[in-house]
């Protein structure tokens, strides 16, 4: 459940100046010092106090916000706001000290067209296959190590889902802000918790008429009921923790966890997930965080065989093999030159065609 309430500096003390700067995503406390991860910065520490006075006093007024207890008894405290998750951990069991870490996840898009060719994230060819992909009503798996940026990357995708086929989102923290993000689109957002698993809100999504299951993170089996929706002719989006493209179809039997019926499930994986996408960063010569697509692929099962058409590798275009039931599925889209941006392709607030052949003929 979401609470209001105002972001102000009393509220927040010493984490305030964090809370309103953009480009930080967290701020941790750890019992004596506070970290600070920024989307340029990366983590680091900060040379900020945090008092016990103040710990104990904003630990109180989230408790008082949530109604809920904070003790040795109930030794975890939750709160989210539209812009924040907050987690406190009482010291009886972080004996290190009171733990107190906030997610920011803010309703907005933060990477754009400009930002992403300027940037290097991906070249104009790479984003306009992957812009083709989801007007063309692919299954998308984005990919990374933790803090990557891979719903970030899925909030951009999604503004090209259109507005009359119905999204619903699956998730425990509200983060991706679909809703927010497109308003004009018809949307439902789920978020599980207590009375509603994953799986069951996987299972709960037919019976409301989607066009598309966004998943937020495939963590555990409830992928397998992902796959099995998506084979229905539901599309969607999902994110996974993995460090290299090849190593999904693994990733997600590892994670289903059973030997029953393993091979169908393979085939599943080949059949029903279309798109992989790999982000990585690293810190570039002023020490600032960049992020970049590093691998993007085709998943393919054809005539009973399962194939890996890696287009993307160490960010770098190097094939442009792409599966013959992928072309057939844009060319029933109207997409008949999978590496340009059709000119019906819209960004908000801008055209995205014409920026993006700019871009090309440069």
């Amino acid at each position: 459940m979401k609470y209001n309430w105002e972001l102000t500096e009393e509220e927040f003390g010493p984490f305030y100046p964090y809370i309103r700067d953009k480009n930080v995503t967290d701020i941790d406390f750890n019992g004596k010092t506070l970290w600070i991860a920024d989307l340029k910065k990366g983590r680091y520490r900060a040379d900020v106090e945090v008092s016990e006075k103040f710990v104990e006093r904003f630990t109180h007024r989230i408790a008082n916000r949530v109604n809920k207890p904070f003790n040795k008894a109930n030794n975890v405290l939750e709160a989210e706001t539209d812009e924040l998750r907050v987690s406190i951990v009482h010291e009886s069991a972080a004996v290190s000290g009171r733990s107190i870490c906030i997610r920011k996840s803010l309703p907005k898009v933060r990477q754009t067209v400009e930002s992403m060719l300027d940037s290097g994230y991906c070249s104009v060819e790479v984003l306009s296959l992957l812009i083709n992909c989801v007007k063309a009503k692919m299954n998308f798996a984005f990919c990374g190590e933790p803090g990557v940026g891979k719903t970030e990357c899925a909030k951009f995708f999604s503004r090209f889902i259109p507005a009359n086929q119905r999204a619903i989102t699956i998730e425990d923290n509200l983060e991706m802000h679909f809703h927010e993000i497109n308003p004009e689109n018809d949307c439902v957002e789920l978020q599980v918790g207590k009375d509603l698993s994953y799986t069951d809100a996987i299972k709960l999504c037919l019976r409301q008429n989607p066009k598309w299951i966004i998943l937020s993170e495939a963590r555990s089996t409830e992928v397998q009921y992902l796959l099995e929706q998506w084979s229905t002719g539901v599309y969607g989006f999902t994110t996974l923790h993995l460090d290299d493209l090849r190593n999904l179809p693994d990733r997600i039997m590892n994670m289903i966890g059973r030997s029953k019926d393993a091979d169908r499930l393979e085939n599943y994986i080949y059949e029903f997930i279309s798109v992989g996408v790999l982000i990585r960063q690293y810190t570039d010569e002023k020490g600032m965080l960049e992020r970049y697509i590093d691998q993007m692929c085709f998943y393919d099962r054809f005539e009973g065989k399962n194939d890996i058409y890696m287009l993307v590798e160490d960010g770098k275009l190097v094939s442009r093999n792409i599966p013959g039931d992928i072309l057939k599925r844009m060319s029933r889209a109207g997409i008949h030159e999978p590496f340009r941006c059709p000119e019906t392709c819209f960004y908000e607030p801008l055209e995205i065609a014409p920026l993006l052949q700019a871009q090309e003929g440069a």
